[in-house]
């Protein structure tokens, strides 16, 4: 396999999340897949931008760029944004135009750490411009999100089985960690969660507390922010609490906040929590499996989204390979399942929903391809577009708006 970064080696598990982009069909040729970002890259002309990041290889040379046309979900020509080794998960600033990835690896800098890269967005042409890495703290780093008030960026080390906070300097690079917490402990499946293993962080709308979910625990983490300095503290209650064995990896607050949903790895359930304040109350668990369907060791979760207009939740499911469509009651919060629609490809992993709420792209990691579906807005049900790209070893979406396009 060829790497960009050589001082970035491939990580011993590939379970991270990476954003995810398309192009139409027929776009893009296989041969032009690894190919690094084109100089004369042709204007987006004020569309909406899709990022993917991806798992570096023969077929993958870090994060892509696509024109995303809102009015009719056609992606533009697929293009290398920028050469970076395993950026298996991407993060957006909230107000200014950077990006922010992760680099799963396990060894960074001679230390076993991997790292955050921070990015400058052209908004022009998409590319992006290196502003620098720091560690991430821990091994493998899966997930990375930026807090409300656009001064730290938090990340989760699933194999180092830590969170932390870096600041963001005025550049927009990252600076070393203000703030590392260590889990510990474990739960049922003596595989999978003899430790802990952080799978996601992420601060509540209110940016007062950051919740972590950790997969080797069993818990959503919760923990007292503070945005002026960047730090992380134990909340009181610490965590909210899944069914044993489950394997929390990915969650999604409702549009109001006041909603959490938990997609499981391990047992492909949602379970759903009240949130007021750092506070966690489950409410609901529910299979995101098919009705009758025996769950595999080949089966697990990747990712869960709320719809922006907050009527549909939806969760990818890599073994069966298919999207859950779930319609959310609003007085209740509670979701029913309303169908499972094939995700195009192997392995489904992260997807996206883009911020008019009428598209829905997934990648599907083992098959090399990136799939479009349009959303039904009254059923929320999927329908493939016909639009498929393959590029190598997608896992996760973030969605980019030049401010024309606003």
């Amino acid at each position: 396999m060829t790497f960009l970064l050589p001082s970035l080696p491939v990580p011993p598990r590939t379970l991270a999340l990476v954003a995810i982009l398309a192009a139409s069909a027929g776009v893009l040729a296989a041969a032009a897949i690894g190919g690094p970002a084109s100089p004369g890259a042709a204007k987006t002309g004020g569309e909406t931008l899709v990022y993917f990041g991806t798992y570096t290889g023969p077929k993958s040379r870090g994060v892509y760029v696509a024109p995303l046309d809102g009015a009719t979900g056609r992606l533009g020509a697929l293009r290398g944004a920028a050469e970076t080794g395993n950026p298996s998960f991407l993060a957006l600033h909230p107000t200014r135009p950077w990006l922010y990835a992760v680099n799963e690896v396990d060894t960074f800098e001679g230390q076993k750490a991997g790292a955050v890269a921070a990015f400058a967005i052209d908004p022009a042409t998409g590319e992006l411009r290196g502003l620098g890495r720091a560690s991430s703290g821990g091994t493998g780093p899966c997930h990375l999100s930026v807090d409300g008030s656009g001064r730290h960026v938090l990340v989760a080390n699933y194999g180092g089985g830590s969170v932390a906070s870096l600041p963001i300097r005025e550049d927009g690079g990252v600076g070393p960690a203000s703030s590392f917490v260590q889990h510990a402990g474990s739960s049922a499946d003596p595989r999978r969660q003899k430790g802990p293993h952080a799978h996601m962080i992420e601060t509540d709308a209110a940016n007062r507390f950051a919740l972590a979910a950790d997969l080797g625990l069993d818990q959503v983490l919760v923990y007292r922010f503070d945005a002026a300095r960047g730090t992380l503290e134990p909340s009181d209650p610490p965590a909210g609490r899944v069914e044993p064995g489950s394997g929390p990896r990915h969650f999604a607050f409702s549009p109001d906040g006041r909603d959490l949903y938990v997609l499981n790895e391990m047992k492909i359930t949602v379970t759903a929590f009240k949130y007021d304040a750092g506070k966690l109350t489950e409410f609901q668990d529910v299979s995101a499996l098919p009705t009758g369907t025996a769950l595999t060791a080949a089966d697990s979760g990747a990712e869960i989204a709320v719809h922006p207009s907050g009527r549909f939740v939806y969760t990818s499911q890599r073994g069966p390979d298919n999207l859950a469509v779930f319609a959310r009651d609003a007085a209740t919060g509670k979701l029913t399942l309303v169908e499972h629609a094939p995700s195009g490809g192997r392995t489904p992993r992260g997807f996206g929903i883009d911020p008019s709420g009428r598209w829905l792209v997934a990648g599907n990691q083992r098959s090399d391809s990136i799939v479009v579906f349009a959303i039904d807005g009254r059923s929320g049900r999927l329908k493939a577009t016909g639009q498929v790209v393959e590029v190598g070893s997608p896992v996760s979406v973030a969605f980019f708006r030049p401010p024309k396009a606003r």
